[in-house]
């Protein structure tokens, strides 16, 4: 009875069934009952176990986690003999078959299924394994193609594939608005196509005003984008953006034109009306036209790209305010501050935001006219340097405003065309510093400002200066 015992193989099942639907749990259920029973009834073999895959593929064996401990088990001699009923719910994939039958077979372990007949153990075993696990693979294939064309056809009838998204509900195919976030999807393209604001501002001003995206934690420009670039806000359905290439590996790339999109016009009820929607599109493509060439881009401004902050070293960024009466003035605010609001810990412990103070944009003239007031600066020969530079400029309509700068203010420069030419660098600190260096010095300037008055009142006062090194 011993010798008996000590011969007995440790077994163990595995069983898999590729949804979790009522009906396939059933087959799970079954097929575990079905090897606990045949274990049982054997005498050369000892239950050790049942392992098991529900709601996922046979194609790929890396996501398999019942499958990966039974494979670990089994080489760490935990389990001498495998039992499953068919090569298709062991792998339908040929190679993974192969190549985890041989891993076990080195490490003296078998596979027996048990409705194809075939034993990794037997000589003929690999033989009819590879024919079977081909087979296996093959119907895969045909399955996914079936599954493919299914949806296709349920896609050309208007059935919704995938999950809601910002301002929509999508529940048995079908969308629906939701009105306590359609308003959120309204705001992004008033601010976007009628206020004339950038993602990156839209993505500040929405996290100050309470607003918050679905799928993300926070705003950022690429959510705005991909909102403003979204059909469905208008009321149309495009699918097949994305396809699988590979049924093997089920992994989606992005469909540039391999296979036939499906989109239907005026699918669905809009939040976006249809003269807001081509309007934000044509903006679009304006934007992206001309942020195609970063250097004019970056100068907008005088200032542009110049601005840095003394804490967190982000750039300034610009943004237009509107005054009580209507007019706009311009001002300067920390990137980071910008995107993030202050600075504070986030949930997971990280740090973001930045403390900078806004500086409107009269106190950075005067502080560069300040600058100039302690320096000889030839005018002449700034003016010979942008004309020498004007043949850089793309357009014509370009060249000639430059030009018309330049006859208008012959006998003395426009002050934002000077310091757009001569400024280096500027950093801003919240204390109302702000270090200045110019091209061509050997030192920069610190200058401690304060500022006050509103509107025409509005000055900024020097209280003292220091001379800087160039690396500071």
């Amino acid at each position: 009875m011993d010798r008996m015992q000590r011969k007995k193989l440790k077994t163990a099942a595995y069983c898999r069934v590729s949804t979790d639907t009522d009906e396939q749990a059933g087959s799970l259920e079954s097929q575990r009952s079905y090897f606990q029973e045949y274990i049982a009834c054997r005498e050369d073999m000892e239950f050790s176990g049942i392992y098991y895959d529900e709601g996922i593929s046979g194609t790929q064996t890396a996501n398999r986690r019942g499958f990966n401990r039974m494979m670990d088990d089994a080489l760490h001699h935990r389990i001498d003999l495998i039992l499953t009923k068919e090569v298709s719910r062991f792998a339908r994939n040929t190679v993974d078959t192969l190549s985890c039958t041989r891993r076990l077979r080195a490490a003296g372990v078998g596979v027996i299924f048990t409705i194809d007949q075939i034993d990794t153990r037997q000589p003929d075993g690999e033989l009819r394994l590879t024919i079977m696990a081909s087979m296996a693979q093959e119907e895969s294939r045909k399955t996914s193609e079936r599954v493919k064309w299914g949806q296709k056809r349920r896609m050309e009838q208007g059935v919704v594939f995938g999950c809601s998204l910002l301002g929509y509900t999508v529940k048995n195919g079908k969308m629906a608005i939701n009105e306590a976030e359609a308003g959120i999807v309204r705001a992004i393209f008033e601010k976007y196509t009628n206020e004339g604001k950038g993602t990156y501002v839209i993505a500040g001003e929405l996290k100050e005003e309470g607003m918050y995206p679905r799928k993300t934690d926070n705003w950022n420009p690429s959510v705005i984008l991909k909102i403003l670039h979204n059909e469905k806000y208008a009321g149309d359905l495009c699918q097949k953006k994305t396809y699988t290439p590979d049924f093997l590996t089920h992994r989606k790339v992005r469909n540039r034109g391999e296979e036939e999109m499906i989109c239907i016009s005026n699918h669905h009820e809009a939040i976006i009306d249809r003269r807001l929607w081509n309007r934000t599109q044509e903006e679009l493509r304006r934007r992206s036209h001309a942020g195609g060439v970063k250097e004019r881009y970056s100068s907008r401004y005088w200032c542009s790209g110049k601005l840095y902050c003394g804490i967190c070293g982000k750039k300034f960024v610009s943004r237009t305010r509107k005054r009580g009466d209507g007019r706009v003035y311009r001002s300067w605010r920390c990137g980071e501050a910008a995107a993030h609001g202050a600075y504070k810990k986030r949930a997971d412990g990280s740090m973001t935001g930045c403390s900078s103070r806004s500086f409107n944009e009269q106190s950075l003239l005067s502080g560069m006219q300040y600058c100039l007031d302690l320096i000889p600066v030839d005018r002449e020969e700034i003016k010979r340097r942008i004309l020498k530079n004007t043949c850089a400029v793309s357009t014509e309509e370009e060249r000639k405003q430059i030009e018309a700068y330049l006859a208008e203010f012959s006998g003395g420069m426009h002050p934002e065309m000077l310091y757009r030419t001569i400024l280096e660098r500027m950093v801003l600190y919240p204390d109302r510093r702000m270090e200045i260096y110019l091209k061509g010095l050997p030192c920069g300037f610190r200058l401690h400002i304060s500022t006050g008055g509103k509107m025409e009142q509005y000055k900024t006062v020097v209280h003292g200066m220091e001379y800087l090194k160039p690396d500071i």
